[in-house]
């Protein structure tokens, strides 16, 4: 088929004037390795070319191993589809997933958009009050759920949530709180809980909807029609709703695999939620596409994961750098045979282990965000430094990338420093809630709010962030989520958070803090407190108490935070 037999698309780039700050990918209709536009289109595809090949592995705790063929992962997304038609979801309704690295998570995803359906994967490290926020920001018609994560009780906190939950009959389900939210079906609980009903009598729903059914609502899913919501935290202190077509979620579905240079019938082996638009990209699409199968861990245990790797001859690890120090700290690390793992960055100290034999580089020289669904621009695995020059790479195939004064919004001239913007065919169809005329400037360009500059090659190189959000672990994190989450607790009077550079992190979260008079300063009794209140990677590493007359401020009362790095820094330095 011809979205397979040619590697990455023509890097090359047009720059309308050498004098200004724009380069322009190739354009979309001459780039090669892509399929139907739709996520649909793309699982039909993928089966038709690999029906009997293992699409996914599972080792569950129980001990039983769960594998699916392409042809059993169409099956169990048509079983999914048939369930949200016998449950009359309507076409553009949203289906919230809330579930880890499993089987279930893709055949909910694939059939809800079977169905007609919006998937909207949740994060399962959403805390009872974030998950409030999504399911009411994202209006969810079904929640598809795994019942307990970890120490995680989502259906024990969906009934605290709304009594209407806890007190309702499975399947009809009136809820105040959540005025869409008509059916949840969650994993792993035998009989309903309230209005909460068990994945077997989900499934049953479908049992007498004819499968040409589902194909004729399938035959009206358009590339231009929405197709996925993600959830991500931005420049405000709630995550926001990125909704995004079917036919940008596809593209980067189909080009990951030729960015990444994996080889036919790759086994990815990775624990990082599909939840997270770049781990659904570069892993479900980037394997998938390859005709290989994922190996899943649901949640990342560095023992159980080499354990995985060798068992399952993994050939590819996405894993984050902190996840790194982990498995190489792990008992069964040193001893264990990854003969087979060939797609490690042979600079990465996983390429160090005795048994691992690779020249792979991974593709590193590349920027994206959740609104244009991961990459933008970038050089494909195995560019060496001395063509990436440094940089985050060349514009993908039809979109635009130009640097504007974060001011004016006039571009810059070649190789000065600015905001980067960005348009082309797998940008966002917008936030919830905000119009699209306050998203994009006059000219359609996305603000990204980001640092950089472009040569005179074309090339993108970005500087970081021109706000305050941290990166930290692979992950977007808001310094006024956590900072609202601290003036909560009574003995603060002032918070303001900040990331410092971490080696194997990118960035730390540091919160400093002025409190009350008279109060005591107890950094593990806030960073407990956080605990209760936000996802396990958005709490501070670090608490550090200040005296107010330490913190600079502007002249309208902001605090200057680049000072307030600097300060945070010396203090950790110092060893407080």
């Amino acid at each position: 088929m011809g979205h397979r037999q040619n590697e990455a698309a023509s890097r090359h780039v047009y720059v309308p004037d050498p004098a200004r700050a724009i380069a322009c990918g190739p354009p979309l209709r001459d780039e090669e390795g892509l399929g139907p536009l739709t996520l649909p289109g793309f699982l039909r595809s993928v089966f038709a070319e690999f029906a009997p090949r293992e699409a996914l592995v599972e080792h569950r705790e129980d001990g039983t191993v769960v594998r699916w063929s392409y042809a059993d992962l169409l099956e169990h997304s048509l079983a999914v589809a048939k369930a949200l038609t016998g449950a009359n979801l309507g076409k553009g309704e949203r289906v919230g997933i809330l579930m880890t690295n499993r089987p279930e998570f893709l055949a909910a995803v694939f059939g809800t958009a079977m169905a007609g359906g919006v998937a909207a994967p949740l994060s399962t490290f959403s805390t009872p009050d974030e998950l409030a926020h999504i399911l009411s920001a994202s209006a969810c018609s079904v929640l598809l759920m795994e019942r307990q994560v970890l120490r995680k009780d989502f259906a024990s906190d969906l009934c605290e949530l709304d009594p209407a939950i806890a007190k309702g009959a499975a399947g009809k389900l009136q809820s105040q709180r959540f005025p869409f939210l008509r059916l949840i079906a969650a994993l792993d609980i035998k009989d309903p809980r309230g209005a909460i009903e068990a994945w077997p009598a989900f499934l049953a729903r479908g049992c007498n909807v004819a499968e040409s059914v589902v194909c004729a609502r399938e035959a009206t899913v358009l590339p231009a029609d929405p197709g996925v919501l993600f959830f991500s935290s931005g420049s405000t202190a709630k995550p926001k709703g990125i909704l995004s077509a079917h036919r940008g979620v596809s593209i980067q579905l189909w080009r990951m695999g030729q960015q990444q240079r994996l080889d036919d019938g790759v086994r990815s082996w990775t624990a990082n939620g599909f939840f997270w638009s770049g781990n659904f990209a570069m892993v479900v699409g980037g394997t998938l596409s390859r005709g290989g199968a994922m190996i899943l861990q649901r949640t990342f245990q560095p023992a159980e994961a080499i354990d995985l790797m060798e068992r399952e001859r993994a050939t590819f690890l996405f894993a984050w750098p902190h996840q790194w120090e982990q498995l190489l700290t792990a008992p069964n690390w040193s001893g264990a045979d990854l003969s087979a793992l060939v797609h490690v960055d042979r600079n990465s100290p996983i390429a160090r282990h005795p048994t691992i034999n690779t020249d792979w580089l991974e593709p590193a020289y590349c920027y994206g965000n959740t609104e244009t669904f991961t990459l933008s621009t970038g050089y494909p695995a195995n560019t060496p430094q001395d063509v990436a020059q440094g940089s985050h790479g060349l514009p993908f195939p039809g979109n635009v990338v130009r640097i504007v004064d974060p001011v004016s919004g006039e571009t810059l001239p070649c190789g000065e420093e600015g905001e980067i913007a960005i348009k082309g065919p797998t940008l966002m169809l917008g936030y919830l809630g905000i119009p699209l005329d306050e998203t994009l400037d006059d000219e359609g360009y996305f603000r990204t709010g980001d640092g950089g500059h472009i040569d005179d090659e074309g090339r993108l190189f970005w500087k970081g962030r021109l706000n305050d959000i941290i990166k930290t672990g692979g992950a977007n994190v808001s310094p006024l989520e956590i900072d609202e989450a601290i003036r909560a607790l009574p003995a603060v009077k002032l918070s303001q958070t900040v990331g410092l550079p971490h080696e194997t992190l990118g960035e730390i979260v540091v919160s400093c803090l002025v409190l009350h008079e008279g109060e005591t300063p107890d950094e593990a009794a806030v960073r407990t407190a956080l605990k209760q209140r936000l996802a396990s990677y958005k709490v501070p590493r670090r608490v550090l108490f200040l005296d107010e007359d330490e913190l600079e401020t502007t002249g309208s009362a902001k605090i200057k935070t680049a000072q307030l790095r600097t300060l945070a820094m010396q203090r950790l330095e110092a060893g407080d």
